[in-house]
């Protein structure tokens, strides 16, 4: 089956934030992600420390608008989906203490609108994605209440499709990363009675080709990202044994660079953060030796998310 190279992938990570190439200033927007990205898989490697953290909190809180909301990077415009990662970096940190959870939950609250979707930010997007983002971080926060949650949990539902999918809006066509999105959204909201967990883990479990990866709608190739966006709604639903497990953990590692760390989305690609990510995230979900356990709903190392709601003392230093 192959062996996971943590050692190149942990180098990988951390040669990123060195980086000025061209991908790197096109990416500059959306660094909040990346820092979730990569630090969430270095944690799941049981590598967290060999990154400094005092520098991550002070960029992270320079992230941080009047509004309560966060931005992707310094001098950008909020807006939910960094705001959830901001939070979900904190939570990995154990730093959540740092911030007034009050200002982000209102920032968050003043999303939702009267049909009870999510904007993403002031301009007025709305998708599901958003939805997720919204019950995901504001669960984190323990500030549930500060929604209405029964709105939020209809809008989800309204978005389910008859072959038991979901998409980004009512009527839109089903798609594996929304999928993610509102079923995550319901199992945090308590709400997963709303799905079809047959329909949907058969619609699921379509998704893997011959080459044992998945793919995210009918008729399209395979990507190492769906090893957690199907994978993660099939563990959430119980219905992650109806795929060929050993395939899809030898289709992920087939996507490593072996010399100089980092996933692709398909053998012999280039690289990235965000492949790197999923696939270890996959990889974790599927029990691989030498990764801690991942949380489906949450997207966080199962131990991170214990500390949340189940607490344990901090560690001195911390």
């Amino acid at each position: 089956m192959g062996e996971l190279q943590i050692e190149r992938h942990v180098e990988y990570i951390k040669s990123l934030d060195k980086k000025k190439d061209f991908d790197s200033l096109i990416m500059e927007h959306l660094r909040m992600n990346g820092a979730y990205w990569g630090l969430t898989a270095m944690d799941l490697m049981g590598k967290l420390g060999e990154i400094d953290e005092e520098r991550v909190i002070s960029w992270v809180l320079q992230c941080q608008h009047d509004c309560g909301g966060f931005s992707g990077n310094i001098d950008h415009d909020p807006h939910i989906l960094y705001t959830l990662s901001a939070v979900q970096l904190l939570v990995l940190y154990d730093k959540l203490d740092v911030i007034d959870a009050e200002k982000v939950a209102g920032y968050i609250a003043g999303l939702q609108q009267d049909d009870g979707s999510f904007a993403g930010d002031q301009w007025g997007e709305i998708d599901t994605r958003f939805s997720c983002c919204a019950i995901n971080c504001l669960s984190l926060l323990k500030r549930l209440d500060k929604i209405d949650l029964k709105k939020a949990i209809d809008f989800v539902v309204s978005c389910k499709n008859f072959d038991g999918g979901f998409g980004c809006l009512p009527g839109g066509e089903s798609h594996a990363g929304q999928i993610f999105c509102c079923v995550s959204a319901l199992a945090i909201a308590g709400a997963l009675y709303h799905v079809d967990r047959d329909i949907l883990g058969w619609w699921l479990c379509e998704r893997q080709v011959p080459s044992g990866g998945l793919n995210g709608r009918p008729e399209k190739l395979e990507d190492v990202c769906y090893s957690w966006w199907v994978l993660s709604s099939l563990v959430m639903i119980d219905r992650a044994h109806w795929i060929d497990k050993e395939k899809l953990k030898c289709f992920i590692l087939s996507c490593q660079d072996k010399e100089h760390g980092g996933i692709s989305d398909r053998p012999d690609d280039a690289v990235d953060v965000f492949h790197t990510f999923f696939g270890i995230a996959g990889l974790s979900l599927l029990e691989f030796p030498g990764l801690k356990p991942i949380d489906p709903a949450y997207a966080l190392p199962v131990d991170v998310v214990d500390r949340v709601f189940f607490g344990r003392p901090k560690q001195m230093g911390k």
